[in-house]
């Protein structure tokens, strides 16, 4: 640790730097990582904070064939809205995902209670990729048009009327990561007395 003293700053705690340091990658090496990594997230993903214990949330860790799947789907979409051209980029891009994670949220009939499990579903997603970032594994979160494609709930087995997928998520080693720039706090605290 930096000694305050000598004009340097002590060391960011490592919690908070890995919050600050986490980014979205869509840009991935070829080396997908190892399940027990990724069932490690997953377990601390359970522990988010949810109201009345309502573990409301799935993950679904697609292999192969689902993973063609989505390519499919998502280059069907790109094709009817963009193109040709934007098609073959997009199924380039997505072929090159090493990992696919999928979370989706038990329905509830209750709104307000369907809000709390949605948050607490992100909550959990959170968890989960923090947990591979400090593995050095970067996420993607999507809700894109794939997401809400009847075919990708098929693909899952779920019905939209039972649950609703809150991301899908492509995961690896990053090739490239992006830099970011926040709002400072005093722009976005609003203090009350």
């Amino acid at each position: 640790m930096a000694d305050s003293r000598q004009g340097l700053k002590p060391e960011e705690p490592p919690g908070r730097r890995l919050v600050r340091e986490r980014r979205t990658v869509a840009l991935f090496k070829p080396e997908a990582p190892p399940r027990e990594l990724l069932l490690s997230a997953v377990d601390a993903a359970r522990w988010a904070p949810n109201h009345h214990l309502t573990e409301p949330w799935r993950f679904f860790l697609l292999g192969a064939a689902a993973a063609r799947e989505i390519v499919e789907i998502a280059a069907e979409l790109t094709l009817a809205k963009r193109g040709a051209g934007a098609a073959k980029k997009r199924r380039q891009l997505l072929d090159a995902v090493p990992r696919w994670m999928a979370v989706t949220c038990r329905r509830t009939e209750d709104p307000f209670r369907e809000r709390e499990d949605y948050g607490a579903c992100c909550c959990a997603i959170q968890n989960f990729m923090l947990c591979l970032w400090e593995a050095g594994v970067a996420c993607k979160w999507s809700t894109g048009a794939v997401t809400r494609d009847e075919r990708f709930y098929d693909l899952l087995g779920v019905s939209p009327d039972e649950e609703m997928v809150v991301g899908l998520f492509s995961m690896g080693y990053p090739r490239i990561v992006p830099q970011q720039k926040r709002r400072p706090v005093g722009e976005i605290l609003t203090e009350l007395a």
